[in-house]
Parts: C-alpha cells; sequence; structure tokens
C-alpha cells in the first residue's frame, strides 16, 4: 500500500530553509513510493477564527482535508521565541478542533484522539544551538510538538528534531541537514 505523507511547511516566509528542507523529506518520501502533498504557511491566509461553530476559511479546511487524507503527517517550523510563529499557532488552533483531532469527554478530563492510526515527524529550525535549547529549555519546542500536539490528538511521533544553530551553520552543515531530512523522508515512506 502507498504511504500517503502530508508535510506542511510552517514558516511565513516563502524560499526559506525550512521550505528546502520539507522538498528534500518529499525526494525521499516519493523515492520510496510515497504519494506526497506539500502546503506553505506562507501561501494560506492566516485570518483565522477560534469559534468551533464558525466555518473554517478554506485554507484552514484544505489543510485539515490534507491531515485527513494522510497516513504520515511531518512539520517543518522555525523556532522563534521558544516556540512556532504566531500564524501557524493560528492554523493549528483552529485546525486541530475538537471533533477533528479530538473530543472531550463530556465529564472528566478524558479524551478521544481522533487522528489516531497516523505517523508523524517534525523538523524545528533554531539559531539557539539544540543542545543549549536542551540543557537551558528543556526542549520545549520539541516537547510540545511531540507530547502535546501528536500525541494529545493521536499522532504517532517518529523523529522530533531540532537543528541549529541557523545563523551560525556553514553550507555543508546545511547541506548535512538537508540529506538528514531526505533520509527523514523516506524513513517515513
Amino acid at each position: 500500500m502507498t504511504k500517503r505523507i502530508f508535510i506542511w511547511v510552517a514558516h511565513p516566509k516563502p524560499g526559506s530553509l525550512n521550505a528546502a528542507l520539507a522538498e528534500r523529506y518529499a525526494t525521499g518520501a516519493r523515492t520510496k513510493g510515497a504519494e506526497v502533498r506539500i502546503m506553505h504557511l506562507s501561501e494560506m491566509s492566516t485570518e483565522v477564527g477560534y469559534d468551533e461553530d464558525a466555518a473554517l476559511s478554506p485554507d484552514v479546511q484544505a489543510w485539515q482535508d490534507n491531515i485527513r487524507w494522510a497516513d504520515h503527517v511531518m512539520i517543518v517550523h522555525p523556532y522563534w521565541w521558544g516556540a512556532m510563529p504566531a500564524q501557524a499557532k493560528a492554523v493549528m488552533d483552529a485546525g486541530l478542533q475538537s471533533g477533528f483531532a479530538y473530543k472531550y469527554h463530556g465529564r472528566g478530563i478524558g479524551w478521544d484522539k481522533l487522528l489516531q492510526g497516523r505517523t508523524g515527524d517534525a523538523i524545528i529550525t533554531s539559531d539557539t544551538p539544540p543542545i543549549l535549547d536542551t540543557v537551558l529549555y528543556r526542549s520545549p519546542g520539541r516537547r510540545v510538538m511531540r507530547n502535546q500536539v501528536m500525541k494529545f490528538v493521536g499522532v504517532k511521533p517518529k523523529t522530533v528534531v531540532q537543528l541549529g544553530s541557523v545563523k551560525l551553520a556553514k553550507p555543508e552543515k546545511i547541506a548535512g541537514w538537508l540529506k538528514r531530512a531526505e533520509q527523514m523522508g523516506a524513513a517515513a515512506a
């Protein structure tokens, strides 16, 4: 069976390192026979609401459709001020809503994970070296993506990696990151 992979480039600027990483991930996945869809935050309207009864914007609806379609989801985003960009977070806030991604039980603190059966990867780019982020801050970006996003909605995390320091990286370092992204895509397929 052909694996269906949805890649979301959650960077608000086109032509970013995140987009290049996503393309290489897609190349690796396609090489192994996967069907791949890519969506770029930079091409989405980020005017989203938070009312569960309101209609979703067409872009957020398309984002949800891609997640619904996928067996595997990969999110690549920059790490700004300890989190993903606000526009990306807004899409996730609107798109991963109750009834689509999870459903709380009527009483108590339990919930149903409505995206079970999917796996996920994430690549997070940062100017903060990952070792410093781990030692000083306990890896908040990676922990949130793995535990409070993926696991919360039922997506089983495979690889959640932070790459950095982007601002200090020499071309050969970036080439290594691109190769790693391609290897991750092949492994996901």
